[in-house]
């Protein structure tokens, strides 16, 4: 059991490190950071139970449908669009208006850790429903991709903020982009089409590409950025 919980969470714990040390001018308070990631965290409890009621209405609704069709539903509205809205709400309740989101990286950082908290206790569910291998495979693959919808969040998040202009176009991309993002990952793999399967890893590397350029960004112009 303690094995099955210490593989589920050590991706975890290694990129929640990581996005720390990314945060290079200004850290973040370790306790808002922690209430982040608890937050995340406890978003599970309504995004199962609406993913479920979603799942139903289908099944009652559409008895026999295309398969493709039923895998954008899944992956795009039960999937992405649940799980991406309430980390979106969790940043808006608790991050949005504290006063220790002072900067566009906070945004980054803020997302990131209530993603991962999400992610946590997604992993850990499906490590015990799925076994070891599992584990392995979605700390390759969920996990990063739980991080990198967060970052895209928390970039966009940030630009609404702390720009002067065009705040709904960023408000609109910080919710669209993240769902877009995650659902083309689970359509991918629920649609069991070869072809799109050949996809994966390129678009995996691909997003990561997006999520480090945004990190890279926003750290440069960083306001605590000592002149140099």
């Amino acid at each position: 059991m303690l094995s099955l919980i210490g593989i589920a969470l050590a991706p975890i714990v290694l990129i929640l490190i990581y996005v720390y040390r990314r945060d290079r001018y200004e850290k973040e308070p370790r306790i808002v950071l922690i209430k982040s990631f608890i937050l995340g965290a406890l978003t599970v409890i309504p995004i199962l139970f609406i993913e479920i009621a979603l799942s139903n209405y289908w099944e009652q609704k559409y008895t026999l449908t295309n398969q493709m069709i039923k895998a954008a539903y899944d992956a795009f509205i039960v999937a992405a669009g649940t799980e991406e809205t309430f980390k979106y709400l969790a940043f808006i309740i608790l991050i949005w208006r504290s006063k220790n989101f002072n900067e566009k990286f906070d945004g980054i950082v803020y997302a990131a850790y209530i993603s991962l908290g999400f992610a946590a206790v997604e992993n850990i569910l499906y490590v015990f429903q799925h076994g070891m291998q599992t584990g392995f495979i979605r700390a390759v693959t969920a996990v990063p991709a739980h991080t990198i919808f967060g970052v895209t969040m928390g970039y966009f998040l940030a630009m609404a903020k702390f720009k002067n202009s065009n705040f709904f176009f960023w408000i609109f991309l910080s919710i669209s982009v993240p769902v877009v993002l995650h659902g083309f990952y689970d359509f991918i793999l629920m649609s069991g089409n070869n072809i799109l399967l050949i996809l994966f890893i390129p678009f995996l590397i691909a997003i990561l590409i997006l999520a480090l350029k945004q990190m890279k960004f926003l750290s440069g112009i960083s306001r605590f950025k000592p002149n140099t």
